[in-house]
């Protein structure tokens, strides 16, 4: 196990992963499963949730929208690889030849376009309905598995999904479009696609999404690429902020020739992907910032309003505080006018000195100065006309 492990070049992280992933969903290729893993950056949970929606018929974990965005097809800027032709052209002979397969593939694009349009009005084409993608996919992927053991990992959702993951993921996106009928094909997924070192470089550069022309799903596809000859690969990036084909290789290819071609395909559009890449790092700092300016100026906003209510609450209980130091006050005021007002009625000196124990029978009651005798009655003192310092005399009449 240990020198099938250095052969594959695990860690032992990556191989307890495996191991588990092969528990967890019956897999008993280990390379599929490390393809499966590598597509999912070895997030175990994410692969094995992948699997479970994939046999319960739902989509990809990756697939977050069912709409495909708009894909542009430059002819001008696109890279058309056929094994009609070199690699790039050559001298003014092979910039010529470059030139004529040019005109002549957007002349042949656009002639095909037409002719499509107005046979589709004559007769029936049951691949014009597509009613299942998905299911045209896993039912494709499944197939191909069963006969071509090595391959890269495909994509498991339909096409519009996969344009959107690769969208979101700033990745690129290799399509492969199947076709039975074409002669090379066989020899192609067994030679080409087959090859470790195409399966490993498609793998790390891009998603893989393929689907048989036969199915409604795939013929949908090659319509909107416009490929003429089959094995036919597609691919697709983000450039300039449109989803773009910019490269297309059409028929059979040796592993090298498609290693050279995809190389040269992502050493182009690599730069339109990195300033993608940037741009939104860019974005995600402006909203970071934004947001945490957003945050500032809440908790800014917060404690002002904290603030202004503390002073409310201070102002608000001074104010009670004067409230009930003001009503205190206007009751002992109130207590005190009572108080004098009870002992004003309650004035009548002559029966207050009479309780005295030592009292004479018979007395006055006179003042100091001027000497005058307070009249009997009950009255107040100031009826009386006593005043604070008045001094009184009880004087014996008997004496």
């Amino acid at each position: 196990m240990d020198l099938e492990d250095n052969a594959m070049g695990l860690t032992p992280e990556q191989t307890d992963k495996i191991l588990q992933f092969q528990d967890l969903t019956g897999i008993e290729d280990m390379s599929i499963c490390r393809d499966v893993l590598q597509r999912h950056q070895w997030d175990l949970e994410v692969a094995i949730q992948e699997q479970l929606n994939i046999r319960e018929g739902r989509p990809s974990v990756f697939a977050t929208e069912a709409r495909a965005p708009p894909v542009v097809h430059d002819h001008i800027a696109q890279q058309v690889f056929t094994d009609e032709q070199p690699e790039g052209p050559g001298g003014v002979r092979g910039l010529l030849r470059y030139v004529v397969n040019l005109v002549v593939s957007m002349c042949y694009n656009t002639i095909t376009s037409v002719l499509n349009l107005l046979l589709s009005f004559v007769r029936h084409d049951e691949r014009r309905l597509v009613t299942d993608p998905l299911g045209d996919v896993m039912e494709f992927i499944n197939n191909y598995t069963s006969r071509f053991n090595a391959h890269p990992v495909f994509y498991q959702g339909t096409y519009a999904q996969a344009l959107n993951d690769a969208k979101n993921e700033l990745r690129f996106l290799i399509v492969y479009l199947h076709s039975e009928s074409a002669s090379e094909t066989q020899n192609f997924c067994r030679s080409t696609l087959g090859d470790p070192e195409v399966i490993q470089y498609i793998n790390t550069h891009a998603l893989f999404w393929g689907c048989s022309v036969e199915r409604s799903e795939g013929w949908r596809v090659a319509q909107s690429v416009g490929g003429r000859r089959y094995p036919l690969l597609c691919v697709v990036c983000l450039r300039e902020h449109r989803m773009t084909v910019v490269a297309r290789s059409e028929g059979a290819c040796s592993p090298l020739q498609l290693l050279q071609r995809l190389r040269r395909v992502v050493a182009d559009n690599e730069p339109h992907l990195a300033a993608a890449r940037a741009d939104r790092v860019e974005r995600e700092v402006t909203a970071r910032l934004r947001a945490a300016q957003d945050e500032a100026y809440a908790e800014s906003l917060a404690a002002d309003q904290e603030k202004e209510r503390r002073k409310a609450a201070a102002r608000e209980a001074v104010a009670q505080r004067e409230h009930e130091d003001l009503q205190r006050r206007q009751q002992e005021e109130r207590h005190k006018q009572q108080l004098v007002e009870a002992r004003a009625a309650m004035a009548d000196l002559y029966d207050f000195v009479f309780s005295h124990p030592q009292a004479p029978e018979e007395f006055e009651i006179t003042t100091n100065f001027p000497k005058r005798v307070v009249a009997r009655g009950r009255a107040s003192l100031q009826d009386v006309g006593l005043n604070d310092r008045d001094v009184l005399f009880v004087n014996d009449t008997n004496a």
